[in-house]
C-alpha cells in the first residue's frame, strides 16, 4: 500500500493522518482487513482520513491512547461488541423514503398486481429489504404494498428488513422519523399510515408496522431464511464490496427468489459474475430471476 497520505502526527512517529492519535499504515491495513473479513467491505486507501475521524471518537470514549491499542481490542475474543461498533462507525447509512422512485413505481405497477391476486387467494407473499438502514426503504416497500393491497396486514404478506448495524435495526423498529425525513412520502399516504409523534416527528402506524420485521444480518454471513421471496431490494450496498464478494451475493440471492421473482439493485450497481446468468434485466437496475433456480 502506498504511503502517499502520510503526514507528521502530533504524537510520536509518522502517521497517515495528522491528529491526536498515531494512525499508521499498519493500523489502517489491520482495520481494513477486519472490516473486509467481518463485513465484506473493501476499504480504499484514500479513506484513511475518514477512518481516523470516525474511529478517533471510539478511542476517546474508550480511553485508549493509540490505534494500535484499538486494533488489539477489536481483534481480541472479548472485543466482539467493539468490533460491531467499529463496523457501524465505518459503514454509511444513506437512505430516504422512496429513494430511486422508479423501483417503487415498478413494484406497484408491474409486480404487485400478480402478488395481489395470490394474496387474495390465501397465498404467501414475502419481500426482503437486504440492507434496510434505519427502515425507510422497507417502510417505503410496505407503503407501496398497501397502495395495491390496503388490507395486506390481514393477509399472509410480510417484509423482512435486515442490516448489519444493530443501531439501524433499533431505529427501524422504533419507526419514528423527523418531519424532513417523511417529506418524500405523499401526504395522503402519510396521513393514512403514520401518526404524529412528539416534537413534530411522525411515527409508523400499527398497520404499517405489522408488515415489517427487523432483524440483524450480515450479508457475507449465514442467511437463516428458509422460504423464498417474491421481491428482494439490495440497493447501494454491494458497491462497498470487492468484486468476488459482489458476485457471491448475486449468486446467493437467486435461489432465494421465487421463479420470476424481482431483484432491485442500486443505480450504480450491476449484477456480475456467474450470478448474471441467473437473472435477466426487466427494467432500470431491475432484474427477474430466470426460471426455477435450485
Amino acid at each position: 500500500m502506498s504511503t502517499t497520505f502520510e503526514t507528521r502526527s502530533k504524537g510520536a512517529g509518522t502517521g497517515l493522518v495528522e491528529g491526536e492519535f498515531l494512525f499508521t499504515e499498519d493500523d489502517f491495513k489491520q482495520i481494513a482487513q477486519i472490516l473486509h473479513s467481518h463485513a465484506g467491505i473493501a476499504l480504499a486507501e484514500g479513506k484513511a482520513a475518514l477512518v481516523y475521524s470516525r474511529l478517533a471518537k471510539r478511542l476517546r470514549s474508550l480511553g485508549l491512547r493509540s490505534f494500535r491499542e484499538y486494533c488489539a481490542l477489536v481483534e481480541d475474543k472479548q472485543g466482539v461488541d467493539e468490533r460491531q461498533a467499529m463496523m457501524a462507525a465505518l459503514t454509511t447509512n444513506v437512505t430516504r423514503y422512496f429513494r430511486e422512485p422508479h423501483h417503487f413505481d415498478h413494484l406497484r405497477d408491474v409486480v404487485m398486481p400478480k402478488l395481489v391476486e395470490r394474496a387474495r387467494r390465501g397465498g404467501r407473499i414475502r419481500l426482503w429489504s437486504a440492507a434496510c438502514s434505519n427502515g425507510q426503504e422497507p417502510y417505503s416497500m410496505a407503503l407501496t404494498v398497501l397502495q395495491a393491497l390496503p388490507d395486506a396486514a390481514n393477509l399472509d404478506v410480510k417484509i423482512l428488513a435486515t442490516d448489519i448495524d444493530p443501531n439501524m435495526i433499533a431505529e427501524g423498529r422504533a419507526g419514528i422519523y423527523r418531519e424532513d425525513a417523511v417529506t418524500p412520502i405523499p401526504l395522503d399516504l402519510r396521513r393514512k399510515w403514520f401518526k404524529k409523534a412528539a416534537g413534530g416527528a411522525w411515527e409508523v402506524a400499527d398497520e404499517l408496522r405489522t408488515l415489517v420485521s427487523f432483524r440483524e444480518l450480515n450479508l457475507i454471513g449465514d442467511w437463516p431464511m428458509k422460504g423464498k421471496f417474491d421481491v428482494i431490494f439490495c440497493r447501494n450496498v454491494v458497491i462497498y464490496f470487492d468484486e468476488p464478494t459482489q458476485e457471491r451475493i448475486w449468486s446467493r440471492f437467486a435461489p432465494l427468489l421465487e421463479p420470476g421473482g424481482t431483484l432491485y439493485i442500486g443505480h450504480s450497481e450491476r449484477v456480475s459474475g456467474p450470478g448474471a446468468n441467473l437473472f435477466e434485466t426487466t427494467g432500470l437496475t431491475t432484474y427477474a430471476v430466470k426460471g426455477a433456480v435450485r
